[in-house]
């Protein structure tokens, strides 16, 4: 069964779409086979990694919504061994049509069911919010990634996050671990961000991440050309932050990372 890891802050600007994809993409060049699920209705993770969300006519959105199988929407992306399920601005009605549905805090969980024998991971990117489609990733994931950036209002709105994380370990998903929180943005020439990463790490110990994710300007490029960085400038500082935290992750898991 493959490993369901939710990419989750409240707080916009934090990395989320950035890590989603990077990571998924390091995680398929480490040869695991990965499959990533945008459900922001942004759609920036689909976007970023080449598809048109304009061109999408079948998304996250109609599984979830109208039950469409989900295997019927998968799509192959620039990278071997990664995979798309994508998103579509009509994810912004989901909520609300969703509201009188049974069970629709595990709809999410449902739709990816047959897909988790498929992958050796599944990364959900959310959107900005905690509204019902992040509680739904929430509820279908085994564990949850939480971006913190390196700025001053950086741990704003993380004790709302880890309090709703600890309500749906209580109702809904009593398996739920917090993978690690991922120091994001940061510049080691700026005091502040050095702070941020001593204050983070004195209050949250070994839930951090060893990795810290720079800012690049070409992590912020890549998705503009409808790539990771990884496959954008494979040398670059973000690049090797993302394929070292793919590492991580594989081997904080038991898995062996390929090496070449």
């Amino acid at each position: 069964m493959g490993k369901v890891i939710a990419i989750a802050n409240q707080k916009g600007g934090v990395g989320k779409t950035t890590t989603a994809m990077n990571l998924a993409a390091s995680l398929a060049v480490l040869e695991f086979k990965t499959l990533v699920i945008d459900a922001d209705p942004q759609a920036n993770t689909t976007s970023g990694l080449g598809h048109d969300p304009k061109s999408i006519n079948t998304s996250i959105y109609e599984c979830m919504v109208d039950g469409i199988e989900v295997k019927e929407i998968v799509h192959k992306t620039e990278i071997d061994h990664l995979d798309l399920v994508p998103s579509h601005i009509d994810l912004v009605g989901a909520e609300v049509e969703m509201i009188n549905m049974e069970n629709r805090e595990e709809k999410m969980k449902e739709v990816i069911a047959p897909l988790r024998e498929e992958y050796d991971f599944i990364i959900i990117d959310c959107s900005p919010s905690l509204g019902l489609i992040t509680i739904n990733a929430l509820t279908a994931a085994n564990s949850v990634i939480i971006p913190v950036q390196c700025e001053y209002f950086a741990l704003e709105g993380l004790g709302k996050l880890l309090n709703t994380i600890k309500i749906i370990q209580t109702r809904l998903n009593p398996d739920l671990e917090i993978e690690g929180i991922l120091l994001t943005m940061y510049d080691v020439r700026l005091r502040l961000s050095n702070q941020v990463v001593e204050e983070v790490r004195l209050h949250f110990k070994n839930m951090v991440f060893e990795t810290i994710i720079p800012r690049n300007v070409r992590l912020s490029e890549a998705p503009s050309f409808g790539l990771p960085a990884i496959a954008f400038d494979a040398d670059g500082k973000g690049s090797v932050a993302y394929l070292n935290l793919a590492s991580e992750i594989a081997q904080k898991n038991g898995l062996q990372k390929v090496t070449s």
